[in-house]
């Protein structure tokens, strides 16, 4: 369909090419338009003429205080944005601190935070992230004016944003100038690597090599490499992983830590050095238990005197306790401050679609986290040994697990393991000696933010339909990057 086939919807500022009837980005992946030759989204579509581009090339030229009023605009939002995100969760963790009253309970111990502190801590946090989104998207509009105001709106097109981008990604430090984000920057780094996968699916040049992108439970595979790092990591090398992500991983791993070392030392071919702290901890249950110093395979050590088959139906039922009340506030949060109307014309239908959701997404955390202990035990029992390459397999399809997810969270959550992996892996690399660490690049994590963000804005500027709805909505939100000019006022009104 062209953009002359239906004025009623450009006349409301709507290309009908993206409209939820043609796919567009209202699918699990993204869409692609129904017309190559629309000129509203042409430039998504490999043009040689920059002139094409959607978001800027051929706007009508701003005022000087309508940029100024976009400059500011866009860093109050994207202060909003990461003042909201950094202090709801902070929020969250604090009333967790106070329903648990340690200060009240005990007397402070030295090194242990008080709720107090930690109030003050969230706070600072909370204004931290805030400056940084709203530093990154000030600088980010006020680069695009700069380059289109010296340059040439026009001329520019092509390569403003890539530019404005990058300059904008160093507002990371922002967040603390000692305070290392690798695990977020790789994260970034991996949602730039998508939408840079996605325009070469659809470009002629490169769109054969990168088919095998379009496998469709090609984010299951990437999980499964992500579980393989991260759990061979938890069991063997706890320190390679960020401190906030292996608490996670030692709550819902469900195995105390003396259990964990017991199974790295059989794994590792060492000597035992906790044989009899492991029975201890078993005594302490209530559970008599005599390990041998000379075993092979470590489930005794797993699960005592269970069996493999009852150790893992019994931990699931455990997991899934413990998986509730990290989903619950996912879920229930965002229908109580976004589906607030819905709420109140039909709260059955937004409420059972929560709890439904969260039902959902703790079955696929408690599953992963059981069946990583049925994996291996599997194979230790098949192959009767125990070794890192045997463990290393036995949590690969661990990641099979997220096929009990929706498929549009399947890409968020494998992506973000991926980035924990990834994190992982090169740690483990250096520390081994592998990967000799840079002495003159000590923040590589904004270098590869930077790196990431300029992909990002260069697509959301020249190719966005390759965004999914949901994201683009809020970059035009907080951006605000001047419409096509048939979708400006004085086109509107002629």
């Amino acid at each position: 369909m062209s953009p002359s086939g239906d004025e009623s919807t450009v006349a409301d500022g709507n290309c009908p090419c993206f409209s939820g009837n043609s796919g567009g980005f209202y699918d699990d992946g993204y869409g692609e338009s129904a017309d190559l030759n629309c000129t509203h989204c042409g430039s998504g579509r490999s043009d040689p003429h920059p002139s094409s581009s959607c978001t800027s090339s051929e706007s009508i030229p701003l005022k000087d205080w309508e940029k100024l009023r976009r400059i500011i605009i866009a860093s109050a939002k994207g202060f909003t944005i990461g003042a909201g995100l950094k202090g709801g969760l902070a929020l969250f963790s604090v009333l967790i601190r106070l329903k648990r009253r340690n200060a009240l309970t005990s007397p402070r111990k030295e090194g242990v935070v008080t709720n107090t502190e930690a109030i003050v801590l969230a706070v600072k946090e909370t204004l931290r992230y805030g400056l940084f989104l709203g530093t990154f998207a000030g600088t980010f509009v006020s680069m695009d004016e700069i380059i289109g105001a010296l340059g040439g709106h026009r001329r520019t097109a092509r390569w403003r944003a890539l530019l404005a981008g990058a300059i904008a990604g160093p507002s990371m430090l922002l967040t603390g100038f000692e305070t290392q984000h690798t695990s977020l920057a790789i994260y970034i780094l991996m949602r730039a690597a998508v939408l840079a996968s996605r325009c070469g699916i659809k470009s002629r040049r490169f769109g054969k090599f990168c088919k095998p992108l379009t496998w469709t439970h090609g984010d299951i595979f990437l999980m499964c490499l992500s579980s393989s790092q991260i759990l061979s990591a938890y069991i063997l090398k706890q320190e390679s992983l960020p401190p906030s992500y292996k608490s996670f991983l030692n709550k819902h791993g469900g195995k105390d830590p003396v259990i964990l070392q017991g199974v790295k030392d059989v794994a590792s071919g060492m000597p035992f050095t906790n044989l009899e702290a492991i029975e201890n901890y078993y005594n302490a249950m209530g559970v008599n238990v005599n390990l041998d110093p000379q075993m092979k395979i470590p489930c005794s050590i797993v699960h005592g005197n269970q069996s493999c088959g009852a150790h893992v139906l019994s931990f699931l039922y455990q997991a899934y306790k413990r998986a509730l009340p990290v989903y619950l506030p996912v879920y229930l949060i965002p229908a109580l401050l976004v589906h607030r109307k819905g709420l109140l014309e039909r709260p059955g239908t937004i409420l059972a679609k929560g709890l439904l959701g969260t039902a959902r997404s703790s079955l696929f955390l408690s599953v992963y986290c059981s069946s990583a202990w049925m994996w291996t035990c599997m194979l230790f029992r098949i192959f009767k040994r125990c070794n890192i390459p045997m463990l290393a397999m036995g949590t690969f399809p661990t990641g099979l697990a997220l096929a009990i997810e929706k498929k549009s969270r399947r890409t968020e959550i494998s992506l973000y393991c991926l980035a924990r992996a990834l994190e992982s892996f090169f740690t483990c690399m250096a520390d081994t000696g592998y990967l000799p660490p840079s002495k003159k690049l000590k923040r590589a994590d904004v270098l590869i933010f930077s790196l990431s963000t300029a992909i990002i804005m260069h697509c959301y500027a020249q190719e966005r339909e390759v965004f999914r709805s949901k994201y683009l909505n809020v970059l035009d939100w907080v951006f605000g990057v001047p419409p096509p000019p048939c979708e400006t006022p004085r086109c509107k009104n002629s």
